[in-house]
């Protein structure tokens, strides 16, 4: 994956500016898309019209997951894997195309810096898509804070009367990691200023209008979506919902133009649909199923990718996204670097770049557990190797022998050094493997009939490999109240820590028989789940020591820091 040549390695910024873009009218030439149809945004990015989801297409196109072991800190190189493989597929003659999620300013200012692949397996323009791209977040974050602007409104017009709602439970969001906003008072300065009340921010891909719109087949699911948010409740202890504050409209009005798919290109100038940005370890962790579903009407090879580890992303793309639209993966891909392996292996992270086969071992029971799961799913699987020059010929010979031994393909990913040509390799592999011996039907890990308790229980015993699972606090009284309400049908969506399998970063590897507790429930009407909140996870991120935004700024008119 790295450079071995003494020749030092362009960043990810140069990489971008000296790729020569093409119109995006080509690029939706290439796909079967008249250039007519699109809604351009500038000379590079556009959306493209849901006329051209194609049923047939899609139920004959191949979609290929992409997910990984339990990351580090700096990720494993998931995206760029993503990137590689439609970048590879191209290079050997299939038609491909990549569906990504948007990145979110918050960790783009905050922890990473950007989050659109890397080296020469990026999606262009990187700058545009780290940034305000097509501008969906901020729609999505205009929608979120309309609801609870109005839902004020509401509030304070009924004051004093029988029509106020006892509780409220809607938040605003904003894309930034802003810890101070977690919790605050509004409507302080008097009575002209609305009615003093408890509230608070999350980031908005945690936002529910964020999760329902990466969930929504057409406009019309997406406002029915919208009219099931749950606001509050009433004083006789009913649900209250958008459709009760009869704004479903106007809401889904400002949503128009963002829930149509982005289309941009690679490095290569390939197809790259970019569209919608929940994050796994808060919400479900998929880009939008329209970009998918329109990534698959117009090519035949569609690599997609979910968030974090297969314990969050993968589990829920399954579980969640494809119960929910009936996608199907023909192979799923798990994303592997040395670097991750070791840190399980119980080596400090300043130490995860240096040969330790002992801590190379002592790790890999992660990337057993994650095949495991991925093949309970019934997926067919390639481990795909992002190599570094840090990494030694006999680490590299061990984890092919162990993925042989553990009856998967194992393939090295060059495509951050050589764009198609590097990941040639790993798109043969898959391709094989979908020719030879495809995926099946999803078994998934719970029964829609199940009660909320048994939906969590089994996620907890058989992804994660729990022993047994608390319900604390307010969770305890919620699990009889939501199947009281008529949600207990509903998938389950986990937020827990991504860099664990249990609710504890700290528990690394692969460890077993432990307690989760689950601390609240959420319900996602509009999205169709319900959230368990695990161990501290926080719906609003805080900033670290030295966030990446003390990094970005303007050079002579050009964007520096963003990789």
């Amino acid at each position: 994956m790295a450079d071995t040549t003494s020749k030092p390695f362009p960043s990810d910024i140069e990489i971008s500016r000296a790729t020569v873009l093409k119109p995006i009218s080509a690029i939706a030439a290439n796909i079967g898309i008249d250039p007519e149809d699109i809604i351009p945004y500038g000379k590079y990015k556009a959306k493209v019209p849901l006329t051209y989801l194609n049923e047939e297409k899609i139920k004959n196109s191949n979609l290929i997951l992409i997910t990984a072991i339990t990351p580090n800190k700096a990720g494993v190189g998931k995206t760029v894997t993503s990137v590689a493989l439609s970048l590879g597929l191209n290079y050997i003659g299939k038609k491909a195309a990549v569906a990504l999620r948007e990145p979110s300013l918050g960790p783009c200012f905050g922890m990473k810096g950007g989050a659109a692949g890397g080296g020469y397996s990026q999606v262009l323009p990187m700058e545009d898509i780290n940034l305000h791209f097509t501008g969906d977040f901020h729609a999505i974050t205009c929608a979120n804070n309309m609801i609870a602007a109005l839902l004020d409104n509401y509030q304070y017009q009924n004051r004093n009367t029988g029509k106020a709602l006892e509780r409220v439970v809607w938040r605003r969001v904003a894309d930034v990691n802003d810890r101070s906003l977690r919790n605050i008072v509004t409507g302080l300065g008097g009575s002209a200023n609305g009615i003093p009340t408890e509230a608070g921010f999350d980031i908005t891909p945690a936002s529910e209008i964020m999760a329902l719109f990466c969930l929504a087949t057409s406009v019309e699911d997406l406002q029915a979506r919208i009219e099931r948010i749950v606001l509050g409740y009433t004083t006789d202890k009913q649900p209250f919902t958008v459709k009760d504050l009869g704004i479903a409209e106007s809401i889904t009005v400002l949503l128009r133009d963002a829930i149509l798919p982005n289309l941009v290109q690679t490095t290569e100038n390939t197809t790259a649909f970019v569209h919608g940005g929940p994050f796994a370890n808060i919400a479900h962790g998929c880009n939008s199923v329209l970009a998918t579903r329109m990534a698959l009407s117009c090519t035949d090879y569609v690599v997609t990718e979910s968030g974090f580890g297969s314990d969050l992303g993968a589990e829920k793309f399954l579980d969640i996204k494809c119960r929910l639209s009936g996608l199907r993966p023909k192979a799923t891909v798990i994303v592997a670097t040395t670097a991750a392996l070791k840190l399980h292996g119980g080596v400090h992270a300043t130490e995860i770049t240096k040969p330790n086969m002992d801590a190379l071992k002592a790790g890999v029971p992660n990337l057993q557990r994650h095949i495991q799961n991925m093949k309970g799913f019934g997926q067919s699987v390639v481990v795909s190797f992002n190599r570094f020059k840090h990494d030694t010929d006999e680490e590299v010979n061990f984890l092919a022998e162990f993925c042989a031994s553990e009856g998967v393909v194992f393939a090295i990913n060059n495509g951050f050094v050589k764009g198609g040509e590097g990941a040639a390799d790993l798109a043969r592999k898959v391709v094989e493997l979908i020719e030879n011996s495809p995926s099946q039907d999803i078994n998934f890990t719970y029964e829609l009939e199940d009660s909320i308790r048994t939906k969590i229980e089994k996620i907890a015993t058989k992804i994660y490999r729990a022993g047994a699972v608390v319900f604390a606090g307010s969770a305890a009284t919620k699990l009889k109240q939501f199947e009281e309400r008529g949600w207990g049908n509903l998938p389950v969506c986990i937020a827990k820590t991504q860099y664990s399998f249990t609710d504890d970063e700290k528990k690394i590897c692969a460890p077993s028989g432990f307690t989760i507790t689950i601390r609240d429930l959420v319900i996602n009407a509009g999205a169709g789940f319900i959230v368990a909140v695990a161990g501290e996870i926080m719906r609003m991120p805080g900033l670290p020591k030295d966030p990446q935004a003390m990094h970005i700024k303007l050079v002579n008119g050009e964007i520096e820091g963003l990789s």
